[in-house]
C-alpha cells in the first residue's frame, strides 16, 4: 500500500504558502484627501471698528472752528482798517484841498448818514457811528476833506460791522446759553439751508436760503449761529451749513 502522506505534504505546502502570502498582503487604501489650505488671499481682513461719535468732542471741534473764523475776521478787519488809514493819509497829503477830495468827502458823509439812519438806536454801535459821522461833517466844514473822508469811511465800516449785531425782534436779548461773537462773521451757505426760529431742528423753518447765500452771524449757541441775510431776515442756521466768505 502506497504512503500518500509525503505527497500530500508536498502539495499542501505551496497552497499554504499562497494562503499565507494572500493573508499577509493588505491592499493600501487611498489616503484621505487633505483639507484645503487657507491662503493669505482667502483671509479677508476684519473691518476696523467704527468709532462712536463723542458729542462732547463734536461740540469742542465746532467751538474751535468758530473761534478760528472769529480770529480770521478780527485779522481781516484790522488789516482793512490799516490799509484804509494808509490810503487816507496818502490821499490827504496829495489832494487835501482839491475839488475831487471834496466831492469824495461829501459822498462819503452822505453814505455814512444813510447807514446811520438805517441803524436802530438800540444797537450798541449806533452811538459810535453817529459820533464818527458828526466828526466827519465838522472836518468837512473846516475844509479838511481828507480827514472828513477818512472819518466817513470809518463810520461806514462800523455800520457794516454792526449789521449783524441786532438783537432778536421778539426777545430782544440773548438766550441764557447764547454768546455774542467777538465780531460779526461774513459767511455764506454751502448748500440749500433752512433758517429756523431757534437753535435746533426742533424749531420751525422761517425761510430757506439757496447755496452761496450771504449771511452775517453775530452770536452762537452750541453748533447753531444766529444770522441775518442781505434782506434783513433773521434766524438760526446750523454751523455745518456755512463757511467763511471767500
Amino acid at each position: 500500500m502506497l504512503d500518500l502522506k509525503p505527497t500530500l505534504v508536498r502539495l499542501a505546502a505551496p497552497a499554504a504558502a499562497c494562503v499565507l502570502t494572500a493573508c499577509a498582503f493588505t491592499p493600501v487604501s487611498s489616503a484621505p484627501e487633505a483639507p484645503p489650505v487657507e491662503t493669505a488671499l482667502d483671509i479677508q481682513p476684519a473691518a476696523p471698528p467704527q468709532p462712536t461719535p463723542d458729542p462732547a468732542n463734536e461740540r469742542r471741534i465746532a467751538s474751535l472752528e468758530l473761534q478760528v473764523l472769529e480770529k480770521a475776521a478780527q485779522v481781516d478787519q484790522l488789516q482793512a482798517q490799516l490799509d484804509e488809514a494808509r490810503r487816507e493819509v496818502v490821499r490827504s497829503m496829495g489832494r487835501l484841498q482839491s475839488v475831487a477830495t471834496r466831492a469824495e468827502a461829501a459822498s462819503g458823509i452822505a453814505e455814512a448818514e444813510l447807514a446811520l439812519q438805517s441803524m436802530p438806536d438800540n444797537v450798541a454801535a449806533a452811538g459810535e457811528i453817529r459820533r464818527l459821522t458828526e466828526q466827519s461833517s465838522a472836518e468837512f466844514e473846516k475844509a479838511n476833506y481828507g480827514g472828513a473822508l477818512y472819518l466817513a469811511s470809518q463810520a461806514k465800516s462800523a455800520a457794516l460791522a454792526a449789521r449783524g449785531q441786532i438783537a432778536e425782534v421778539d426777545e430782544g436779548s440773548l438766550r441764557p446759553y447764547e454768546r455774542s461773537l467777538a465780531l460779526p462773521l461774513q459767511l455764506e451757505t454751502t448748500t440749500g439751508s433752512n433758517v429756523r426760529s431757534g437753535p435746533g431742528t426742533g424749531f420751525g423753518v422761517v425761510y430757506t436760503l439757496p447755496a452761496r447765500s450771504r449771511v452775517v452771524a453775530y452770536s452762537s449757541a452750541e453748533q447753531w449761529l444766529r444770522v441775518v441775510d442781505d434782506s434783513g431776515r433773521r434766524g438760526w442756521i446750523s454751523q455745518s451749513l456755512i463757511r467763511g466768505r471767500p
